[in-house]
């Protein structure tokens, strides 16, 4: 079977390919390290505006729709501060032409996972979230719910990724993910008042003034609802160089917290091949209605792996990465915490 006809996740060099053939295009050019080993970051465009209601487009226009339901009109020119507890819309600067038999999924970085930003993608008379239909012709745009912090971004901030695929492989692996609550400072949960964040500042922010640390009382922690923390895996993630992943939530029936609002694992992270082994899954968690007790070990959520059509020729980290080899790690924004 040839690497056009293989199911799977299309690696860096078949979406620079599809660039080339207009299949992806974009307001101003791409930036250098715009492409990932296997998917794409997307960037903000200039106009953001404030909803009364989040929305699935259906039958209309991503446009339609926000001329029924806008509030007010942002410039990003600039920068604008996104308050936490409100929706908003944006434009992307992406737009999608793509071929027969090529469909996209779309979920939020990690650095946007990492700040409780809560963001789905959106595309003209689209049934669901995140989710692109093959051959889709059109704009793309974002819905951006921050939810602990507010947030200054600009036109080309990045809070999303597309991954590109064709077909869907017959069997996908599964590796279940614990937590690890067994010494030291194990996680963080959120600060309620805190100043905004900056998405565009890297190490610019004082991790003091945005969390509280956690030390787990014997192998125990208490979340409390409502709340926002980060934890790390109990095991190593490694994705295989052939190979990509999506963090899920495990059995819905769970029901007393969710775990990973931002998914996407590349080729390469945690390989010794790429000089990760070792990393770690930081984990976004946020309890529901009750009181919930996390035990160390506990299965909290699932890696899904998904093979590539062929290898990429770029590993995660290869353009520089923040999260290689990471343990508990807060987002980039945050300097190192020595508290």
């Amino acid at each position: 079977m040839s690497d056009a006809e293989r199911p799977g996740i299309l690696p860096c060099q078949s979406i620079d390919a599809l660039i080339s053939q207009g299949a992806i295009i974009s307001q101003s050019p791409f930036d250098h390290d715009q492409v990932q080993p296997a998917s794409l970051d997307l960037r903000l465009g200039s106009r953001v505006w404030r909803v009364r209601a989040s929305f699935l487009p259906g039958r209309h226009t991503v446009r339609d729709r926000i001329a029924e339901v806008a509030m007010h009109e942002l410039d990003l020119e600039k920068g604008a501060v996104l308050e936490k507890g409100c929706v908003y819309i944006a434009e992307l600067q992406e737009s999608l032409a793509l071929p027969p038999g090529v469909a996209a999924r779309a979920n939020p970085k990690s650095s946007t996972g990492r700040v409780d930003v809560f963001v789905r993608l959106l595309t003209d008379r689209g049934n669901a979230f995140d989710d692109v239909e093959e051959g889709y012709h059109g704009p793309t745009f974002i819905e951006i719910a921050p939810q602990t912090f507010s947030v200054l971004v600009r036109r080309g901030t990045r809070l999303n990724q597309l991954r590109l695929k064709r077909g869907r492989p017959e069997h996908l692996r599964t590796e279940s993910v614990g937590v690890d609550l067994s010494n030291g400072i194990a996680g963080f949960r959120a600060r309620r008042h805190a100043p905004v964040v900056d998405l565009d500042h890297v190490d610019g922010h004082d991790p003091r003034q945005y969390w509280e640390p956690l030390i787990p009382q014997n192998g125990q922690l208490l979340l409390d609802p409502g709340e926002f923390y980060i934890l790390a895996s109990k095991e190593a993630v490694e994705i295989p160089v052939l190979e990509a992943a999506e963090m899920t939530p495990i059995d819905p029936s769970v029901g007393e917290f969710r775990v990973h609002y931002a998914g996407f694992f590349d080729p390469g992270f945690g390989t010794d091949e790429a000089h990760g082994k070792g990393s770690r899954g930081v984990l976004e968690v946020r309890s529901h209605e009750t009181p919930f007790i996390l035990e160390d070990g506990q299965t909290v959520a699932r890696l899904v792996y998904e093979p590539l059509t062929n290898r990429p020729t770029r590993l995660y980290g290869d353009l520089g990465s923040h999260y290689q080899r990471q343990g508990l790690k807060l987002s980039k924004h945050f300097k190192a915490w020595n508290g």
